[in-house]
């Protein structure tokens, strides 16, 4: 009983302790229940204070903004009251406007405008590709003219700059008072008009760039044409080019040759050794031990020549219409042009002095360095280095200017130098002969600082940027030339100049061997050669050139360059010099070795007026034959020919 109890009182208390938390957990729920009720209200009120903050705000921000004025201002102008007018009266409705061409409809015109825009739209996208194209690797005039037609700016700036030190030189020359010299032969200081001029134009060539440096160095070899204080001067400037910076010099060479210098070569000088119009020579070795010498174009140069060319060109073809000239001048500058554009491609100048190489190689006194074809690219080339004296050191040396005025050389020393000299301009004068008459190739830039004279007495050659190729006719020609100018047969000298495609056809024959009669006159034969300079010949012949509108072959051109610039060497250093005594032998043994047909030809053409004049000689002397008779007798030889 007692155990029962005990249970009946534990189950209750669970009752009255479960009541007791049912009680409690329904006055909880009550509790949340009021609370969120009072979340709720609270975040009502909030809510409905933001709404009222933010109708305040937007009104006075719709105030201060002027909304409502913005909003009429844009419901006018949506609604084109602004253009409304109350007193306006009724118009009737326009017709639709009758097109400008009856034949053509409204349709019609805008196909039209789309062509014409198309049309248009064509040519800038092609004014855009020519734009785009580069400069021509190969002189080409059409296509130069296309590329700077797209860049006129260039051209122009280019032409004030020439035009600008052209007329300051002008300017220069005539506040400095030189043109009153003219009066007499020299100054105060033993200087002649002519030598002022020739600084001055020295001076403004350096100025103006390469292109015309090139010109001015192939101007210095012309004395005939520019005169000789003129051609002292621009001689100049094979000596005073200003080099490029080192730095440029050795990325050019690493770029070209695709490696570092350290790897190619074991040794580059410090400074140039020479530096020419194009580019600029550094002495070196190679990592086998041999001597080189390095040649590096100046950097940009392409453009700069072209551009100069094309200027040049312009400027002849005004030239031509101002003249009213009936050949076309623009041929020597594209002449130019062509030969200038060959000198800056190395790999062209590696392959002519190998061609030059092997086809000289029989002669023993004429030397042309090896050129190093793995170390030469486009714009290096890599050339065997040669030890040997410069024509011009030659000749100061040997100067008789310097005698007493404190030389350092003694007179043996300037008598050895002088010798030396004129052995290298005799063999200078035979290696032009061979070139002309033996292989034809002809070396085109034969001016004192491309030759040197070596140890061994040998004549050598540098720079085969610039060849000339000549034909057999035109070596015959040109021999048969040198033999009727020392024979005094003018009219065979026109002949000649005819075969030479020098003269023009329809020229009168005639009265071009008159005018070179009276300009050369009789020529004396002394010890078998005409007493007679080179460089006065070729100034006469070029005068009647001109007279007669000739033409002048760039072979044509080169031979006389190189023997007028070689005779200008050794007759400063010995008045008394004659090309003709040195290059007459050479022709003489060509004509008695050579068994063609053109060469029995000349020889023929020389012996038989001998043999008239000898004849005739003995049969009036032993025989007392009139000259009636003689004058027959000379006439039958003739018709045997």
């Amino acid at each position: 009983m007692a155990m029962v109890a005990t249970s009946s009182n534990h189950h209750l208390s669970l009752f009255r302790c479960s009541t007791r938390s049912s009680n409690k957990s329904t006055t909880t729920k009550r509790s949340n229940q009021s609370r969120r009720l009072v979340v709720v209200c609270n975040f009502g009120d909030i809510v409905r204070k933001d709404i009222e903050f933010m109708k305040k705000g937007f009104s006075w921000a719709s105030e201060s903004l002027h909304l409502p004025k913005i909003s009429r201002t844009f419901d006018d102008l949506l609604w084109l009251r602004h253009v409304e007018n109350p007193k306006a009266a009724g118009l009737p409705s326009p017709s639709w406007p009758q097109p400008y061409y009856p034949a053509l409809t409204g349709v019609d015109l805008f196909m039209a405008d789309i062509k014409a825009l198309e049309a248009y739209a064509s040519y800038f996208q092609h004014l855009s590709r020519m734009w785009s194209k580069p400069l021509p690797e190969i002189y080409d005039p059409q296509e130069i003219e296309d590329y700077f037609s797209c860049r006129p700016h260039v051209v122009t700036l280019r032409f004030l700059e020439v035009f600008i030190s052209f007329a300051v030189a002008a300017i220069k020359l005539r506040t400095s008072g030189i043109f009153k010299f003219y009066r007499s032969p020299v100054d105060k200081n033993g200087h002649s008009p002519e030598y002022y001029f020739g600084q001055m134009l020295k001076e403004t060539i350096l100025n103006l760039g390469p292109t015309f440096i090139k010109v001015g160095q192939s101007l210095s070899t012309r004395p005939d044409i520019i005169g000789t204080e003129i051609s002292k001067a621009l001689a100049e400037l094979n000596d005073r080019i200003p080099p490029f910076p080192r730095i440029a010099a050795m990325q050019i060479i690493e770029e070209e040759l695709g490696s570092s210098i350290e790897s190619t070569f074991s040794y580059i000088s410090e400074e140039p050794v020479a530096a020419a119009s194009f580019g600029q020579v550094y002495r070196g070795s190679t990592k086998d031990g041999y001597d080189v010498a390095i040649k590096v174009q100046r950097p940009n140069l392409r453009h700069v020549v072209v551009r100069d060319i094309y200027i040049l060109r312009i400027g002849l073809g005004l030239v031509q219409k101002m003249a009213r000239r009936k050949n076309d001048l623009r041929v020597y500058a594209d002449e130019l042009g062509k030969g200038l554009i060959g000198e800056l491609d190395y790999t062209l100048e590696a392959a002519n002095a190998l061609q030059f190489r092997e086809a000289h190689s029989p002669f023993p006194f004429i030397f042309v360095p090896r050129v190093y074809g793995h170390l030469s690219r486009k714009r290096v080339l890599t050339m065997e280095w040669v030890v040997g004296e410069n024509p011009n050191d030659l000749l100061l040396i040997s100067s008789k200017s310097l005698i007493g005025r404190g030389s350092v050389y003694s007179e043996r020393q300037q008598q050895d130098a002088k010798k030396r000299l004129l052995d290298m301009v005799s063999k200078g004068v035979e290696s032009s002969l061979i070139q002309l008459l033996e292989t034809g190739l002809l070396h085109a830039d034969p001016h004192p600082g491309n030759l040197r004279y070596t140890a061994t007495g040998k004549i050598a050659f540098l720079d085969f940027g610039l060849m000339c190729r000549m034909e057999k006719k035109h070596q015959f020609a040109m021999l048969s030339s040198i033999v009727h100018i020392v024979s005094g047969d003018w009219a065979g000298l026109v002949n000649d100049l005819t075969e030479m495609d020098v003269a023009r056809v329809g020229t009168n024959l005639r009265r071009v061997t008159m005018d070179l009669e009276d300009a050369l006159g009789e020529v004396k034969l002394v010890d078998g050669t005409p007493d007679i300079k080179f460089s006065r010949v070729l100034g006469k012949v070029w005068s009647v050139a001109l007279k007669y509108h000739f033409r002048m072959p760039p072979y044509y051109t080169l031979v006389l360059r190189s023997l007028a610039s070689l005779e200008g060497l050794a007759v400063a250093a010995d008045p008394d010099f004659k090309t003709f005594d040195a290059a007459f032998p050479y022709v003489v043994q060509k004509l008695l070795t050579d068994d063609s047909p053109a060469s029995r030809r000349i020889l023929h053409s020389v012996i038989v007026p001998l043999l008239i004049s000898v004849c005739c000689f003995f049969l009036r002397f032993f025989r007392g034959v009139s000259h009636i008779t003689c004058h027959l007798f000379r006439l039958q030889l003739l018709l045997l020919q």
